[in-house]
């Protein structure tokens, strides 16, 4: 079940957040609910992962038909031939 929630943030992160949103073909909404799911998973180690890290999490989003060995052996064949 969704529920509204509404949250007062700077501007510049607003116009930021959506335009990235845009760029990523997401739903701010989106975005925001993977991050917060992210956060608050009863698992979730804070101290394991560096805060650099700990900033993104939520904010890629990878097609289910990713194939991560083809990917880097493409990307290695590019690099270095």
């Amino acid at each position: 079940m969704n529920t509204k929630l509404t949250l007062t943030l700077e501007k510049q992160v607003i116009d930021s957040a959506k335009r990235y949103a845009k760029d990523t073909d997401r739903s701010l909404s989106n975005i925001i609910e993977n991050y917060l799911r992210q956060v608050t998973e009863t698992n979730y180690h804070r101290e394991e992962i560096s805060s650099k890290l700990n900033s993104i999490i939520g904010s890629v989003k990878i097609p289910d038909d990713f194939d991560e060995k083809k990917a880097l052996r493409e990307y290695l064949q590019e690099k270095h031939l």
